[in-house]
């Protein structure tokens, strides 16, 4: 099966991450898209432009650019069996190429739902017509949280096409998975990890202040980028409270077993878009700091939350205030703390992974659509004459 797969930022590590599972799964993956930063990419790749984060004018500018020129872009793409378009701004692009080649089955992989399509004025209105008008040539959509599901897919009537939940779970492409590094002892002080994308402006303020109330009780290690559109405050934040230490980015998955290693909780709460995505998802951070052993924290009434509960993991938060925090944080002892990592380590490790088996399951239900949807098309075509066998 030949994959192409159109990216809107070839600079994040999840979009190698997934070509890496869909090699796995038996795929020749061709990736092409737009791009953020600079320096190398981790392979090769076909470059549709340069975009920037927070800038949806200047996006949408170079879409139509991409399109204008996307036959000359594709020129040397071997005929794909499926395009695979991560997000709104690549399904315009991808149905485009699939004009090229109309026999590709087209897959629509949604990990976030932008706060632009939602709510009940003329824009989102106008921004899930325009998705459901490009969905109409989709045959299976990708989507990381049944969140998204039920919140956003099945309410608005975005589409009827099959929809398959494909979690943001650790992967190592090696065929063994490396072995978490024994747990030490939990000792003072508790150390809180918040990695990622860090854009959560209450999660800082918030932790900033149950750490100033507390001095030297806690310990909150921040990795990864900081958006500073959301957060301009960031660096003063942590470079005025000497409990909040901000490593810079890190590697995915290469540095995630020592990252995870130096917390005992890892900061799961997010309100960037309180009662919308930020209810709706299961974060990358979710299982990178429980395959690693690291207890969640999360926020009640969320996806996260509604997820830990089943598996009666974690710590969560009734309410998102900082004062409710630095309560349930401040009456936790470190035996209580162990206790509760001892029970995320005993949750099996495909929860938390990726294994080789879903990648096949994944390239197989492609293969499965898009020779279901041959079949149909042929029979369309005897029926109306068009040749005959």
């Amino acid at each position: 099966m030949r994959i192409l797969y159109l990216a809107h930022d070839l600079d994040d590590s999840a979009i190698w991450r997934r070509a890496a599972m869909l090699r796995a799964g038996g795929a020749s993956v061709q990736a092409a898209g737009f791009r953020r930063r600079e320096g190398p990419l981790p392979e090769p790749a076909i470059l549709l432009g340069q975009t920037a984060d927070a800038r949806m004018l200047q996006r949408a500018a170079s879409v139509a650019r991409a399109l204008a020129g996307l036959r000359h872009s594709l020129a040397e793409v071997q005929a794909p069996d499926v395009i695979i378009a991560r997000n709104l701004e690549m399904l315009a692009l991808a149905v485009r190429a699939k004009s090229f080649w109309p026999e590709a089955l087209l897959v629509y992989e949604v990990l976030d739902i932008h706060r632009m399509m939602l709510g009940d004025g003329p824009r989102p209105r106008a921004m899930r017509a325009l998705e459901r008008r490009l969905m109409r040539r989709v045959g299976l959509v990708l989507t990381s949280s049944p969140g998204f599901v039920n919140e956003y897919f099945q309410p608005h009537g975005q589409t009827r096409v099959p929809i398959r939940i494909v979690e943001n779970k650790c992967f190592y492409p090696e065929a063994a998975l490396p072995a978490v590094p024994t747990r030490r002892p939990v000792a003072a002080p508790i150390t809180i990890g918040w990695f990622g994308i860090l854009r959560c402006t209450w999660s800082l303020d918030c932790l900033d202040r149950v750490t100033r109330a507390a001095p030297g009780r806690y310990r909150v290690l921040l990795r990864g980028k900081p958006a500073l559109d959301q957060l301009p405050q960031f660096h003063a934040t942590v470079a005025a409270n000497p409990d909040l230490d901000f490593g810079g980015p890190y590697r995915n998955p290469e540095d995630l077993a020592g990252i995870y290693g130096q917390v005992h909780l890892s900061w799961l709460i997010d309100r960037y878009d309180a009662g919308k995505n930020s209810d709706w998802l299961l974060p990358n951070r979710l299982y990178e700091g429980c395959r690693h052993h690291a207890v969640p924290v999360a926020l009640a009434g969320t996806e996260v939350a509604n997820f830990l509960g089943d598996y009666g993991l974690g710590l969560t938060m009734a309410a998102p205030d900082a004062e409710e925090v630095g309560r349930r944080l401040g009456a936790l002892s470190l035996a209580e703390v162990e206790a509760m990592r001892t029970a995320v380590a005993e949750v099996p490790t495909q929860v938390w992974t990726t294994g080789p088996e879903e990648c096949q399951e994944l390239t197989g239900l492609m293969a499965q659509i898009a020779a279901a949807r041959g079949r149909r098309r042929q029979a369309a075509m005897r029926r109306k004459g068009w040749f005959t066998t």
